[in-house]
């Protein structure tokens, strides 16, 4: 196993065996769950891609490039998966995506102001991104299609390393949670390149990690992989990967799924887990 691989299966391992059964109204679903569950990914060491199931690696890369368009149009993810679908709104947007979040709603450019304040300010402790409104998410508002689940980071400096710290309200660990360590890490990977710094550390801080119950069989399966023997997998991005993702560069999404796709061996996919929405 990669390192990743360890450290995710002792998670799942703890929530399916210690956590709390919990009832879910939104999604008529009972749970499995550990609440305040934080881990630290060290992606240098080993890019946290799981190797026990199969990742849709185009999906999670061709994600990250969307959201640093700053879109929520889905016609750039519709080129590669149809996954959003379900959250459209009925003029083919989604109201909360993150990249647009990040480079608009709030008034503001998030995104670039955050690098180009570490630019000018590396050891600043202020370059924070939100993407949950307080005036329209959650609470007693109406309810929505899909609020965010990742609602904050922060990036920061230290001895010449990015760290890119992300807090998740809510991770379906089995669907959820691979696809978002991945994605955060390539992220990262990419700002640390547009600012001239090495990869630190990924910390992951979830409010409330979960299995649903209807994945119970696959997490039993799951547990089943712990001989699974690969090398540790290496992000190596292409030049200007922040500048080309900012342009909507679809052939970026390619080149970065190649890149992982040579070095990636996973295990057979589990059978396959319904989204719960």
């Amino acid at each position: 196993m990669t390192n990743f691989d360890g450290q995710y299966l002792e998670n799942i391992r703890r929530i399916y065996q210690e956590g709390e059964d919990i009832y879910s109204e939104r999604t008529g679903l009972s749970t499995k769950a550990i609440p305040g569950m934080t881990f630290e990914v060290f992606p240098k060491q080993g890019f946290p891609l799981l190797t026990l199931r199969k990742i849709p690696i185009k999906i999670f890369c061709a994600e990250v490039v969307w959201m640093l368009t700053g879109s929520k149009n889905l016609d750039f993810m519709q080129q590669f998966t149809k996954i959003w679908d379900d959250f459209a709104e009925e003029d083919g947007t989604m109201e909360t995506a993150y990249g647009y979040r990040w480079r608009h709603h709030f008034g503001r450019d998030q995104l670039l102001d955050a690098v180009q304040h570490l630019k000018d300010e590396p050891s600043s402790r202020q370059a924070v991104i939100v993407m949950w409104d307080p005036a329209s998410d959650g609470l007693t508002a109406p309810k929505k299609k899909n609020v965010p689940c990742p609602f904050t980071w922060v990036i920061n400096i230290i001895n010449n390393k990015l760290n890119l710290h992300l807090i998740i309200r809510s991770n379906d660990m089995m669907l959820g949670n691979p696809h978002d360590v991945a994605g955060f890490a390539l992220l990262q990977s990419m700002l640390a390149q547009e600012l001239g710094t090495a990869v630190g550390k990924l910390t992951v801080s979830i409010s409330h990690a979960h299995i649903y119950e209807n994945h119970y069989p696959q997490v039993e399966e799951l547990l089943t992989r712990d001989n699974h023997e690969h090398i540790e997998i290496n992000c190596q991005l292409p030049p200007n990967s922040f500048k080309r993702g900012l342009e909507g560069d679809p052939e970026l999404v390619e080149e970065l799924f190649r890149m992982f796709k040579e070095q990636y061996k996973p295990q057979p996919p589990l059978e396959k887990m319904k989204i719960a929405v």
